[in-house]
C-alpha cells in the first residue's frame, strides 16, 4: 500500500496541489519536467527555482570532484551522493535558518544549501574542524553510525518545544536505519512527546548491498508512522519540487499543528544512489547495470533542468554560466582544505570534554616522541 499525500486545508491556494506518479507517491514533476496534470508549482520565485538548480549541479560536482580526490590519496573514504540532489536541496529550501537539520553521512547537498565552505572537506580529510563548522550552520555534527541520530532529534526537538521555540528539527537517514532500534525509540517518543520533528527517509533502494526489500516486509516505510501515532508520507524523492512541498508542509505542521494534528511526520522520498554506497564499496556486487541505468531516467538534475526550461528560465548559455561557477566554486574550496596544516595533537581533543588522566597520558607519550625523534621520523613508512 502507497500512501499519498493529502495536503493540509491550512496550505493557501497559491501553494503547490501535489499530484500522485504512476507509483501513487506524491509527485509534482514528470522524469522530463513537465508538470503532472493534476499538479502545480510551489509558490516559490523564479530566482530561487534557479538557485535549487544551480545548488543540485554544485552538489553532484562536488561529488565527483570529491571521489577523484579519494583515489589520488587526498581524501578519506567518501560517500556519494549522486542521485539524492533532488530531494536533500529540494527539503533544505523547506526549512528557516535557524531550523536544525541532522543528517547521517551522505546529504552534502543540504549542507551546500546553508553555504559550502572549504571547511567541509576537512571532515572528510580527517579533520575534526570539519565537524565545528557545521554547528555554525544549524547542522548536527556528522554522525556515521547507523541510526544514533535520531533520538538525538528527538530530544531536541522535545527541548525545543519546551523552551517554547519556534523551531523544527529534520533527520536525514538512510532506509537501512528504519532496522535499527534507534529509530524506532525515536519515533515512538516523538509521538509520545508530540515533538517539532521531520524524520526524512532517503529511501534510495540500499543499505550497503541489502535491498529495500529485505529491510522490512512492510509495503513502504512511510507507513511506519501509523504504529507511532503521527503522518507518513511517501513522496518521489528524486522530484526537487515535491520534496520542498512535502517538507513544507510537513515543517508547518511542527510549527503550528492544528487541534487535531500531530507535530512529527515521517517522510519517505523514494530515489536512487547511482554512485557506490562509499569509495570503499563496489556495487557491481550486488546490482546490475540495467537497473542503474532505468533509475537513472528519473535523475533530479535534468528533470530541474528541463522544468526550468520549459518555464524560460534556463538556457544554454546560463546553464554553461552556473556550471562554471560551480566549477569555480568547488576548485577554491578544495585548494583552500588542502592548505589546512593540521597538528597531530588535535587528535587528543575531542574524545571528552575535560581531558581523562588516560588521554593526558597519550598526549604526553605523543609529546616525547615527536620530541625524541621528530615529525620527520614518525611519518615514515616501516
Amino acid at each position: 500500500m502507497s500512501i499519498p499525500f493529502v495536503p493540509s486545508d491550512t496550505v493557501s491556494d497559491t501553494q503547490a496541489t501535489l499530484g500522485q506518479g504512476t507509483e501513487g507517491r506524491a509527485q509534482i514533476l514528470d522524469t522530463d519536467g513537465s508538470v503532472l496534470d493534476d499538479a502545480s508549482v510551489p509558490d516559490l520565485s523564479d530566482e530561487r527555482l534557479v538557485s535549487m538548480y544551480r545548488e543540485m549541479w554544485l552538489a553532484r560536482h562536488l561529488d565527483e570532484r570529491a571521489i577523484s580526490l579519494q583515489r589520488q590519496g587526498r581524501l578519506g573514504t567518501y560517500p556519494s551522493l549522486a542521485g539524492q540532489e533532488g530531494a536533500q536541496i529540494g527539503s533544505t529550501h523547506a526549512l528557516a535558518d535557524e531550523d536544525w537539520i541532522f543528517y547521517q553521512y551522505r546529504e552534502h547537498g543540504a549542507v551546500i544549501v546553508r553555504g559550502l565552505s572549504h571547511e567541509y572537506l576537512l571532515y572528510w580529510m580527517g579533520h575534526e574542524k570539519g565537524n565545528e563548522w557545521l554547528a555554525d550552520r544549524n547542522v548536527f555534527p556528522l554522525n556515521i553510525s547507523i541510526g544514533s541520530h535520531l533520538p538525538h532529534t528527538t530530544g531536541m526537538a522535545w527541548a525545543s518545544k519546551l523552551k517554547g521555540e519556534d523551531r523544527a528539527f529534520v533527520c536525514h537517514f538512510g532506509d537501512g536505519a528504519t532496522s535499527e532500534g534507534d529509530f524506532h525509540e525515536a519515533m515512538n517518543f516523538a509521538g509520545v512527546f508530540d515533538v517539532p520533528a521531520i524524520f526524512f527517509c532517503n529511501n534510495n533502494q540500499y543499505a550497503i548491498s541489502m535491498g529495500r526489500d529485505a529491510q522490512t516486509a512492510s509495503d513502504t516505510i512511510a507507513q511506519k508512522a501509523d504504529a507511532y501515532g503521527f503522518d507518513g508520507v511517501q513522496v518521489d524523492g528524486m522530484d526537487p519540487l515535491a520534496t520542498y512541498e512535502v517538507t513544507r508542509q510537513a515543517v508547518q505542521k511542527a510549527r503550528d499543528p492544528d487541534a487535531d494534528q500531530m507535530r512529527p511526520t515521517l517522510i519517505e522520498a523514494v530515489m536512487y544512489r547511482f554512485g557506490a554506497h562509499t569509495t570503499a564499496d563496489d556495487p557491481s556486487a550486488y546490482r546490475d547495470d540495467e537497473e542503474v541505468e532505468a533509475w537513472k531516467e528519473r535523475d533530479p538534475i535534468p528533470r530541474m533542468e528541463g522544468f526550468l526550461r520549459n518555464r524560460g528560465l534556463l538556457d544554454d548559455e546560463k546553464r554553461d554560466a552556473i556550471h562554471e561557477e560551480c566549477r569555480d566554486t568547488v576548485a577554491e574550496a578544495i585548494d583552500e582544505a588542502m592548505t589546512y596544516e593540521p597538528n597531530p595533537e588535535q587528535i587528543f581533543e575531542h574524545a571528552y570534554e575535560t581531558p581523562t588522566p588516560r588521554v593526558q597520558e597519550g598526549l604526553a607519550e605523543l609529546q616525547r616522541l615527536r620530541e625524541r625523534h621528530g615529525d620527520d621520523a614518525l611519518l615514515e613508512d616501516e
